[in-house]
């Protein structure tokens, strides 16, 4: 299994690893991985492989078999060799971008407090599918509760249960459509505040930041009516 730098440091930006294999697809794969393979919604991560007489700009990452991360070039050039060290370099700008819409969307599932039935995380903005037969009465009002909890600058952590400790407590999981993985014996939980402060608890494997204050200023933006009663719900950075 490829070891996953990003879920004990989401600030690295730079590591050392050594080429283990590669895919069929052209993908490279490392014995430790910074770069997040896409997934829950959230886009894999970009950036550079550089070592020894040669640089490879990855496009993304992607799951692959056996618990391993691939790392997909974005254009064809020389592969690093088995058995290469070399440094991964993440486009740390999109990555932080990242992390920020993601967190941002945890708290805008408390200010909307529905099951969750998809979402999508970009740079610029994401969005979260709810269960919501009606439209929000004021969108104005839901803009300012998110706002305000973001400028409590909450801290974010992470905790891990088992998975029957999860099966025991199935209203932690607000996602209906994409459940957490289980089968290795436990789930990672993202905590926003703590103790009477806590907001938010609920199970996921992505980047967020550490705090909210650092997700800045959202707005709220289009809200489209998407089947029966699913509602999207988009989320912008305000800068």
């Amino acid at each position: 299994m490829t070891e996953l730098l990003f879920r004990s440091d989401a600030y690295l930006r730079e590591a050392e690893a050594v080429v283990t294999g590669h895919t069929a697809e052209g993908g490279v794969i490392c014995d430790r991985s910074l770069f997040y393979p896409t997934g829950g919604g959230q886009p894999g991560d970009s950036g550079w492989l550089l070592w020894d007489g040669g640089r490879l700009p990855v496009a993304t990452a992607v799951k692959a078999e056996g618990g391993q991360v691939a790392l997909v070039p974005a254009e064809p050039a020389a592969m690093p060799p088995v058995g290469t060290v070399l440094t991964q370099r993440l486009d740390w700008d999109r990555r932080y971008r990242h992390m920020r819409v993601h967190t941002a969307l945890h708290l805008l599932s408390v200010v909307i407090p529905l099951p969750v039935t998809g979402g999508q995380i970009g740079t610029e903005r994401g969005r979260l599918d709810f269960d919501m037969p009606d439209p929000p009465s004021d969108v104005g009002l839901l803009q300012d509760r998110l706002n305000t909890l973001i400028g409590l600058d909450l801290p974010v952590s992470e905790d891990w249960i088992t998975d029957a400790e999860l099966a025991a407590n199935p209203g932690l999981v607000k996602t209906m459509s994409v459940r957490p993985p289980t089968g290795q014996g436990r789930v990672r939980l993202i905590r926003i505040g703590a103790g009477l402060a806590q907001v938010d608890l609920q199970p996921c494997g992505g980047t967020h930041v550490a705090r909210t204050a650092e997700i800045g200023r959202v707005e709220i933006g289009k809200i489209e009516k998407k089947g029966r009663q699913n509602r999207r719900v988009t989320l912008d950075l305000a800068d």
